[in-house]
């Protein structure tokens, strides 16, 4: 009897959608993280974002303080859900941006922040250096997790894959 070759397009279909899977929990996890790390302390949330000195009025920037954790958490659950994925990678890609604009805002601008992504965020004491580039990359990462989600939102242990009605096996 022959050997049965597994169809090469299965296959690539198959490693696509764990890369999905991977995507999600990559982006996911960092928002969501990043915003419960912030939800405990609101108060700072707001001086982080005051850190970045926005040409804003003060009360929306309280309200960028108080809603961006929430935000966050909301993105971050929805998109290890898995549900309406590609909406919420791309969602979590422009939030991405977002910071990245900011982050590259106070570096030229010559401040010296925390960016209060995964800590208290703020100005930085004399003596503390700034983690910019570190930042930024970090970021950039997860835009490229927020792109391919757009691109490739199939993944298992989804709900979007449980509403489609289609099985984890085949995914």
């Amino acid at each position: 009897m022959a050997e049965e070759i597994p169809d090469v397009g299965v296959r690539r279909g198959k490693v696509l959608t764990w890369l999905s899977l991977a995507a999600r929990v990559i982006l996911g996890a960092a928002i969501m993280i990043a915003g419960l790390l912030k939800v405990g302390d609101l108060h700072q949330a707001v001086v982080a974002v005051r850190a970045y000195q926005l040409p804003l009025p003060s009360d929306i920037v309280t309200w960028i303080g108080y809603g961006q954790p929430i935000v966050e958490i909301l993105l971050g659950v929805l998109i290890l859900a898995g549900l309406f994925t590609r909406w919420t990678g791309l969602l979590g890609a422009v939030l991405m941006l977002v910071f990245i604009a900011g982050i590259i805002s106070v570096w030229v601008r010559g401040l010296s922040i925390d960016c209060g992504c995964f800590s208290d965020g703020g100005l930085l004491l004399p003596g503390q250096r700034t983690k910019y580039f570190e930042d930024i990359m970090r970021d950039v990462g997860l835009v490229v997790c927020g792109v391919w989600l757009v691109i490739f939102p199939k993944s298992p242990i989804s709900v979007d894959s449980w509403v489609a009605g289609t099985d984890t096996k085949e995914a």
